[in-house]
């Protein structure tokens, strides 16, 4: 049995990664600790385990086997890189870090430990994700020229129910979470557009603020490619009914899918003069992989490495923090500029 401590509860998502916790037959939680004790408390006492005001304190226990980190994204580098240090396995709430430079030092803390990361980038196991992997495995789009990724909400407009919104106001706090709608949420389009296209060369990114917060609720980022690609990428807190959507465009074909009717639909030249002429839906798909939590303890019990899960999370810190370099500059940023 992998005993396993929560480290914080700050993220919205801090209670579904504990409740795969719970549901796995090879995790228990056994401590908790929170940078607000108050709330860390009273998680721990309602499952009948101890709370530790000290994190430190938590991590010296030799009994704990590894970590969900769920802490503010501005405390990723402190608490990930003592965890690795006390040889705990580590399983996160994405973006590793807000800067490539915080991330390196996480990822090297964790290699030289030998210990298990795995970070929630849940979207790259889900059916459609795959289907369009299979797709594009295929070349019935011919070379590859333009991607479009979005996933919005309302989190952030007011309702009866909240006058604010229902996202949790620190979602809001610029020192804590590094950003808004584009480093939160976007976080999904962008590592999408990342899977389809590879890494570009550059981001220019524009940041809204529709509801005069610190941070955006409203963005887009587009990438370019040096073989003439584009990638774009859009996220909100400020639309109440946009769907989630993916576009792959190429020279000899495009696909399309959106969660509005839950069809991937694909057009190809390469598909023959007759089907080329309407949309065709694409009626099997492959099944979802397991979820990033159970591949993470697959990798603490079969002593593997999340290789691919982790390339692929520090390229979307590279992304996330030329996105904001951008926003803030006006001006498009190299990738390769940023500090290792």
């Amino acid at each position: 049995m992998i005993r396993v401590a929560m480290l914080s509860y700050w993220h919205v998502h801090a209670r579904d990664y504990a409740r795969q916790a719970d549901e796995h037959p090879e995790t228990e939680i056994v401590a908790v600790w929170d940078e607000l004790p108050e709330r860390g408390r009273k998680e721990a006492e309602a499952r009948g385990i101890p709370f530790y005001a000290d994190v430190n304190e938590l991590l010296a226990r030799a009994d704990i086997d590894a970590v969900i980190v769920d802490t503010p994204t501005s405390m990723h580098r402190d608490v990930m890189v003592a965890a690795a240090k006390a040889g705990k396995h580590i399983f996160t709430e994405k973006v590793v870090a807000t800067t490539l430079r915080e991330c390196n030092e996480i990822v090297e803390a964790v290699w030289q430990a030998g210990v298990k990361l795995t970070v929630s980038l849940p979207r790259l196991n889900h059916a459609y994700t795959l289907a369009v992997q299979e797709v594009l495995g295929e070349g019935l789009l011919g070379e590859l020229t333009l991607v479009r990724t979005r996933l919005s909400h309302n989190g952030a407009v007011p309702s009866e129910r909240s006058k604010n919104g229902w996202l949790p106001p620190h979602f809001y706090n610029l020192a804590q979470c590094g950003g808004g709608a584009m480093i939160d949420l976007g976080c999904h389009p962008m590592y999408l557009a990342r899977l389809f296209l590879g890494m570009p060369s550059s981001v220019t990114a524009s940041y809204g603020y529709v509801t005069g917060r610190e941070v955006e609720d409203n963005a887009v980022a587009v990438l370019r490619y040096d073989s003439g690609a584009l990638a774009v990428v859009e996220a909100g807190f400020v639309n109440r009914f946009s769907p989630f959507a993916i576009e792959v465009h190429g020279t000899e074909g495009s696909l399309l899918y959106s969660t509005h009717d839950d069809k991937l639909l694909v057009r190809s030249s390469k598909l023959g003069e007759e089907e080329a002429k309407e949309w065709q839906v694409r009626e099997s798909w492959p099944e979802e992989r397991a979820s990033a939590f159970q591949q993470w303890v697959s990798h603490i019990l079969g002593g593997t490495t999340a290789d691919d899960n982790i390339r692929i999370a520090v390229d979307l810190t590279r992304l996330m923090e030329a996105a904001n370099l951008s926003a803030r500059s006006g001006a498009a940023y190299r990738i390769s500029d940023l500090r290792p």
